[in-house]
């Protein structure tokens, strides 16, 4: 099975399935010699888990993370490093109504399409629950680099029809762990708990979108053409289940511009330049300015909803998937750490390219 590993220099491949025996990543290219504190791998995961909040799935995992190669006496040692979490609570049982069903929306058909055979305990391997190996990798990252002054924060913006209008700049960002929701705005972060516990009652789910920011990141990473830092920000962020759109700078709000209104003007600042305004989003031909990088992911509505559906099964005969199991009505609050893990990885991989 292609299309496991991420990365060029630094490289990790994730592995297991949702309700196999482990989940977890292996991390290829990582410096050696550095200090890692596994409380802090550890907080980044309880950040994603589930089972967090009364508005997210109800599945009781602790996901206690492991360590299997590469550390050794708190620091890393240069070989790969092997991170996993055991699964507790996979209640298989819950997904036998769709060992043969399609489920609208899901990666049922588009799996059984391409292999043949698939694992199909709460979507296998194209669950989420594959999300925290790469919340596992990151913090390793953020442990790397954040000593050198790079900074990596994701807040949710938006939940269905209630949005922060306002900038990133104008928003107290150490707000944004204060609410269940993820959201620094705090009367509408309690909009947005009553829209998402209204759409559990209604068996239904909602989508949203998240804001990340980097900071600190000097000017000269990423590669020209097709290696461009924000197109590798792109994939990193697209390849998050649910994840349907990614804008960074100006973004689509671009479209509708001129240039007399967009062109960031530089000004003196040695040794390097700042700019007037950041339309660019701190990027520009590809590669880092030095200024704040800033990119937004939507995300679309779980697929798993509490309604009858019309499908098809792996026959092409028509049924009725029902609604069951464990699901998050929205996915966004539990999205913004891995938003954040892709991040750092992205950034680490350019950080070795550079050296």
């Amino acid at each position: 099975m292609a299309g496991n590993t991420f990365g060029t220099l630094l490289k990790i491949t994730t592995f297991g399935e949702s309700h196999g025996r482990s989940v977890g990543v292996v991390i290829d290219g990582f410096p050696s010699d550095i200090a890692i504190d596994l409380t802090k791998i550890q907080d980044a995961l309880d950040r994603r888990r589930p089972g967090q909040s009364p508005i997210t799935t109800q599945r009781k995992e602790s996901d206690q993370i492991e360590v299997l190669s590469g550390i050794f006496e708190g620091k890393t040692t240069g070989m790969p490093i092997t991170l996993a979490v055991f699964n507790h609570d996979a209640k298989s049982k819950d997904y036998s109504h769709i060992k043969d069903a399609f489920r609208p929306s899901h990666a049922d058909f588009t799996y059984h399409a391409k292999y043949g055979h698939r694992d199909y305990r709460g979507g296998g391997r194209s669950s989420a629950r594959e999300t925290l190996a790469r919340v596992a990798a990151g913090a390793l990252v953020a442990q790397w680099l954040a000593p050198k002054g790079i900074s990596i924060q994701a807040y949710v913006n938006q939940i269905g029809h209630i949005a922060v209008s306002q900038p990133y700049t104008n928003l107290d960002l150490s707000l944004t762990e204060k609410n269940i929701v993820r959201c620094p705005d705090p009367s509408l972060a309690q909009k947005m708990i009553h829209l998402v516990k209204e759409t559990k009652k209604k068996g239904d789910s909602v989508g949203g979108m998240i804001t990340c920011i980097i900071k600190g990141l000097p000017a000269g990473l990423g590669e020209p053409v097709f290696d461009k830092l924000h197109a590798e920000l792109g994939k990193a962020t697209l390849s998050i289940n649910a994840c349907k759109g990614f804008d960074y700078g100006s973004g689509f709000d671009a479209a509708s511009m001129y240039g007399t209104q967009h062109n960031d003007e530089f000004v003196p600042n040695k040794p390097t330049p700042t700019t007037k305004t950041n339309f660019s989003g701190g990027i520009q031909g590809g590669i880092s300015n030095g200024m704040d990088i800033y990119f937004r992911a939507s995300f679309k509505p779980v697929a798993t909803i509490m309604h009858d559906q019309n499908s098809v099964d792996k026959l092409g005969n028509p049924i009725i998937v029902k609604g069951k199991g464990r699901h998050d009505p929205c996915v966004v609050p539990r999205a913004v750490p891995i938003v954040e893990a892709m991040a750092w990885l992205v950034i680490g991989d350019f950080w070795l390219r550079n050296q």
